[in-house]
């Protein structure tokens, strides 16, 4: 395959997880959103460090789904306790600063 596909899928992987972080309202939705925008930077990271044939972007890449791992770790627990508490999953009802 050519690298330009690649390229091309993680535009395509990134557009579509935009856009699920600005359309939808569920904070499950708009976690597993914002982790297919960074397997989609990781996809074109490891495509531009194949291309260059350095591991500079598959190192990084690397470090990038750690970070994302402690990510949703972090955010599913936090979801978790405002799903006990409001008994809605929904990012418009949870308005923390009023209890």
């Amino acid at each position: 395959m050519n690298p330009v596909n690649y390229l091309y899928l993680s535009a395509l992987l990134f557009t579509i997880g935009a856009s699920g972080v600005l359309i939808r309202r569920n904070a499950i939705v708009l976690f597993m959103c914002v982790e297919l925008m960074l397997n989609a930077s990781n996809l074109a990271l490891v495509t531009f460090s194949r291309l260059h044939g350095t591991l500079d972007g598959q190192i990084i890449a690397f470090f990038t789904m750690v970070v994302a791992a402690a990510e949703v770790v972090v955010g599913l627990a936090i979801i978790v306790s405002i799903f006990r508490t409001r008994h809605s999953a929904s990012v418009d009802d949870s308005n923390l600063m009023k209890l």
